[in-house]
């Protein structure tokens, strides 16, 4: 029997009356949501408000303890994901779900791939795959190895898994946390032709900017209820922030300038895989901050000065010692701590418990007594942190896997704060934390540079790096190509150096900022150039 084709005035689906608990959280309760067919609908709430498990029952990942699914009018109830999916929803999860060893095109069709004579059709597979490409313009190679891509067109292979399989309500969780302004502003433009298509977009995601920008309906959680219901035109950023977080919330602040003193690190010449002569100085009582459009180098450079890289030519030095070969733990024996953009598959070990995972580092000092580390040390420091930095734990001994995603940065965030390091490496502080959190790691981190410590920032945020930073360097193509004090670039100014407005072969003491935009005569806003620079990558 055909099914029947949806009726129109139908809600793509609605939620009614859902609850869901869990030992010791009331992750959900007794949520109504429906949403209209067509709408980008924005689902907001800080880290634990209760959106993820929203979600997670919706799309047949978790069975509701109460209440009622309804898909295209008609209850449903899902034993799994795949149910969903054949319902017509798509889920795009925040931590990618990709094969790294595998091409674009085998990762968007793996698990239904078009078969010719019983076997699959790789020609088809790659033709389906390009047409997709074409039709919605995410400018990726279906030929490319998902391993070798950044994470920002990674998240638009996830966006062509869900297409491929036809989804009509997608639901995408953080799906900018990863993408650098340009870039979610090209991923908005996508979603609005599919919402005109007719198809559903749910996005699950903490910024306020995409949000207003982006959204036809705002619906707030905190504490696992629905708190308010706003129509994105007739609402502000701070009346949403306010009904995020119960309080008022200093929003894009601009800190000052530090006190700069003693030279920290010094990078002279510095050449690996991905990056080329990189010339830089960080000092005590300063935050130096690194933008680019995401692939140009900066991940790269963060992984050479954590010895995760290996350097082939220049020189690392730290408070005056050579580091250039130095191990990842003699690094750190030398007063380097460590923050990596990945913190799933690198910050921690989300199998191990809270309180195993804030110890990292700590084992070999603070901890250790005559080399054991006794289990009561471990759980004291682990209370401690989990109080200073807000991380929002059932129990130091609970998996750090069963935490939220923000939650799980404020862990790496406060763990390597603790180790009170002369130098910092910062990678996407703030990615995928809410509004709260993004203000309390801010103040954190100029609360470590205050206290005479140096901070080496990479943020694909501009408002981030331009709120935090004391100099702004900009890298593209693997090269410093620009230097800025703080306050002498605006998002303009940096939008046109990240795409290539300067002279790539000047290294950081002697690059020169770009012409004010009050002196040139593009009228290309600098997402446009910065994606212009992005497609003509490759990416």
């Amino acid at each position: 029997m055909t099914p029947q084709p949806p009726d129109p005035s139908e809600p793509a689906f609605e939620l009614i009356g859902i609850s869901k608990e869990f030992p010791g959280t009331l992750a959900n309760d007794r949520v109504d949501l429906a949403v209209r067919r067509g709408e980008i609908h924005a689902l907001m709430g800080e880290n634990g408000a209760g959106k993820s498990t929203l979600m997670s029952v919706l799309y047949g990942m978790l069975r509701p303890d109460a209440g009622t699914v309804k898909v295209d009018g008609r209850e449903v109830s899902f034993a799994s994901p795949g149910d969903a999916m054949a319902a017509g929803l798509g889920m795009a999860h925040q931590s990618f779900k990709l094969f790294d060893s595998l091409t674009v095109t085998e990762n968007v069709v793996y698990g239904a791939e078009p078969r010719r004579y019983g076997f699959v059709d790789r020609a088809a597979a790659r033709r389906r795959v390009a047409e997709l490409v074409e039709a919605h313009g995410l400018a990726v190679d279906p030929d490319a190895r998902v391993g070798d891509l950044p994470v920002g067109v990674r998240q638009r292979v996830e966006i062509l898994k869900l297409l491929h399989r036809g989804a009509r309500t997608l639901i995408l969780d953080e799906p900018t946390a990863v993408l650098t302004p340009s870039e979610a502003d090209a991923l908005f433009g996508v979603l609005r032709s599919l919402t005109d298509a007719g198809r559903t977009v749910v996005l699950v995601t903490h910024k306020l900017r995409e949000v207003l920008e982006g959204s036809d309906n705002v619906t707030v959680m905190r504490d696992g209820r629905v708190v308010a219901r706003l129509r994105t035109a007739d609402t502000t950023a701070d009346e949403i922030a306010a009904a995020m977080t119960g309080r008022s919330v200093a929003l894009d602040r601009v800190y000052e300038t530090g006190a700069p003193g003693e030279e920290v690190l010094r990078v002279s010449g510095l050449t690996a895989a991905g990056v080329h002569d990189a010339e830089l100085t960080v000092r005590a009582g300063e935050i130096v901050g690194i933008a680019g459009v995401a692939g140009n180098g900066q991940s790269e450079l963060v992984e050479a000065l954590a010895g995760l890289r290996q350097v082939d030519s220049g020189r690392v030095m730290l408070s005056g010692r050579d580091i250039t070969h130095a191990s990842a733990a003699r690094r750190r024996v030398e007063g380097l701590a460590y923050v990596p953009e990945d913190r799933h598959a690198v910050g921690t070990a989300p199998a191990a418990s809270v309180a195993d995972n804030l110890a990292m580092g700590h084992h070999r000092t603070a901890l250790s007594h005559k080399g054991v580390l006794p289990p009561k040390s471990v759980r004291e420091h682990a209370v401690k942190l989990i109080e200073r930095f807000g991380v929002k734990a059932s129990s130091p001994g609970v998996a750090a896997s069963a935490l939220s995603g923000g939650n799980l940065q404020k862990l790496l965030i406060g763990r390597e704060i603790a180790h009170d390091a002369p130098l910092l490496l910062v990678e996407q502080p703030t990615r995928g934390v809410d509004i709260g959190a993004v203000q309390n790691i801010h103040e954190q981190l100029i609360a470590y540079r205050d206290a005479g410590h140096a901070v080496l920032l990479v943020s694909a945020e501009l408002s981030e790096v331009r709120g935090l930073a004391d100099r702004i360097l900009v890298m593209y193509e693997g090269r410093i190509v620009a230097s800025y004090p703080k306050g002498e670039a605006d998002e303009r100014t940096l939008g046109l150096a990240m795409a290539g407005g300067v002279d790539s072969a000047r290294p950081e003491a002697e690059a020169e900022p770009v012409v004010p935009a009050s002196r040139t005569a593009p009228t290309a806003r600098p997402e446009e150039t910065a994606q212009t620079a992005q497609t003509e990558k490759g990416a």
